[in-house]
């Protein structure tokens, strides 16, 4: 287009100077004629001067008088021409005027045949730098089809190199840039993936929440774990906007805020839709190619509010229950040491009260204890033996009997199946004795205690059931938790601490069983202990 361009220019020029030359010359030629004419005498026949005149020189002559009227002319009308006046030296008649005059036909003549001539020219040119431009323009597409594949395969490390061209010009240079350079691409980007890849395994393997978000508000990332607790479907997609994958204004707010401040935010929330479970946020911003986005860690700390909250139930129950019995030990030797001690009435008295407190601040010690070794690292990996469940439940039946007898409650023995669980004998037996002291205990005078031992598949079951008071239907998920008492001034009244039930629990749990728990007020409770049998060893063939 730029040659063709240039070529029209050039034409242009061209004709316009052929024609201004020609315009020149003719004009020389007019005046010279025109001064040799203007010499010569005309004669008495203008109009036979005229045409002679006319024929020697081929222009067209014509004599004019002053004022431009026309005495002789050799030519007709219609001419576009170009003419030269000089005034006749020989005056015939005076004043009169000799007009040389040429058609223009011949200079647009001349300028047609150059303007065909350049055309000519610049067809024939265009055509040839046509071809020219086309043989370049398919060695440049080969060339730089041979650079794109090259430069396309580096990231794939399964292609092989493609060819590179050749040249001293700067597509050459270029590739011979690329090969030097290619080797430390190659590596720059595998460490990268290499990197990628460990990160998105740990985000994704992190049991805490992983959200990132764009500056749009649109999940880039999030990790399986944030996904089931928010019971979303995994994978998550990226580019899905966070309103609808989370709808908790809480969260939103934190991201939002981080956005907008340009700092970390740290807070604690609550989120409905995951079972009002508790997370630690801590969101901060995250720069990205597209710009600033938004990373937040939700950290489930659901357990540890829970804990706190035991711990702080068990503090408050532990001083509680210590309060009591620290009280009456104190009064009563207060008592006894401003004077009681002389009054043989009450002396004995205030001294067996002493004595049944301290029984009992020892009972809960122990059971304290007990606890605390049953929840120690030391209990959990404590390797655990076959127990013959028989053997510790009798075990359990003969230290009770004697409190059994006392409280008027019979204790019947129903199926005692013989078979074996893995786990510590005395924490099961403690448990067994637990469970039947509980079951004396809250029973009625004449009640009856029953107890079962039988094997269920590859189970062992434990029964033991009581026609005592029963438990309240709504109290019967919290028997476990430490210290909780049903009738707390009856459970006090037989010595309990509160904590036997919590002990049965832990037994159970760390033997991997179950306990279960049926009752009806005012007709007595049943306990059912589920645990794995231990597998049967095969007596040796002798």
């Amino acid at each position: 287009m730029l040659f063709a361009g240039t070529l029209l220019i050039l034409e242009i020029y061209l004709e316009r100077f052929t024609a201004s030359q020609q315009q020149a010359n003719l004009r020389s030629r007019l005046e010279a004629v025109a001064g040799v004419l203007a010499g010569e005498s005309i004669g008495l026949d203008r109009q036979e001067w005229v045409r002679t005149a006319s024929a020697r020189s081929g222009l067209r002559i014509a004599i004019l008088t002053r004022d431009g009227s026309v005495l002789a002319d050799s030519g007709g009308d219609g001419w576009s021409e170009m003419s030269v006046v000089r005034t006749l030296t020989v005056l015939e008649p005076p004043a009169a005027k000799l007009r040389v005059s040429a058609p223009l036909r011949q200079i647009d003549d001349v300028v047609t045949g150059l303007r065909l001539r350049l055309l000519g020219a610049a067809l024939v040119s265009t055509l040839l730098a046509a071809a020219v431009a086309l043989l370049f323009l398919r060695s440049f597409s080969r060339r730089m089809e041979r650079l794109k594949h090259y430069v396309e395969g580096l990231l794939d490390a399964h292609l092989p190199d493609a060819e590179l061209p050749a040249g001293d010009d700067g597509l050459g240079e270029l590739a011979r840039s690329l090969r030097r350079t290619a080797p430390q691409i190659r590596d720059l980007v595998q460490r990268l993936q290499v990197e990628g890849a460990q990160r998105e395994a740990i985000l994704s393997s992190m049991v805490e929440g992983v959200l990132a978000v764009d500056k749009n508000l649109r999940v880039t990332f999030c990790n399986e774990s944030l996904a089931r607790t928010l019971g979303a479907r995994t994978p998550v997609p990226a580019g899905i906007p966070l309103t609808d994958f989370i709808r908790d204004p809480g969260l939103l707010d934190i991201v939002a805020r981080v956005l907008n401040q340009g700092g970390p935010v740290e807070q604690r929330l609550t989120l409905a839709s995951t079972d009002a479970h508790s997370f630690e946020v801590l969101a901060s911003p995250l720069e990205g190619p597209s710009g600033r986005g938004a990373l937040a860690i939700l950290h489930d700390i659901t357990k540890l509010e829970r804990l706190e909250r035991v711990r702080k139930d068990f503090v408050a129950n532990v001083s509680h229950e210590l309060r009591t019995p620290l009280a009456s030990i104190r009064g009563y030797a207060e008592t006894l040491l401003d004077g009681a001690l002389d009054d043989s009435d009450h002396n004995r008295k205030f001294v067996e009260i002493i004595l049944a407190h301290s029984i009992r601040l020892n009972n809960i010690a122990s059971d304290l204890l007990i606890i605390s070794d049953l929840e120690s690292a030391q209990a959990a990996t404590a390797q655990p033996r076959p127990v013959p469940v028989r053997v510790s439940m009798e075990s359990a039946l003969r230290t009770v009997e004697s409190s059994a007898r006392v409280r008027q409650v019979r204790i019947v023995a129903g199926a005692m199946d013989d078979v074996q669980v893995l786990g510590h004998e005395l924490r099961m037996e403690q448990a067994f004795v637990n469970l039947l002291d509980n079951a004396v205990k809250f029973n009625k005078p004449g009640g009856e205690v029953r107890i079962e031992v039988k094997r269920v598949d590859n189970r062992a079951v434990i029964e033991v059931a009581d026609t005592g008071v029963g438990i309240p239907s709504e109290d019967v998920p919290r028997i476990f938790e430490r210290f909780y008492r049903v009738d707390k001034a009856r459970s006090r009244d037989v010595g309990g601490t509160g904590l036997g039930l919590s002990i049965v629990r832990h037994v159970v749990e760390q033997m991997a069983g179950s306990i279960q728990v049926q009752s009806q007020l005012g007709k007595g409770s049943k306990f059912i202990i589920t645990l794995p049998a231990a597998p049967q060893i095969e007596p040796a063939v002798l």
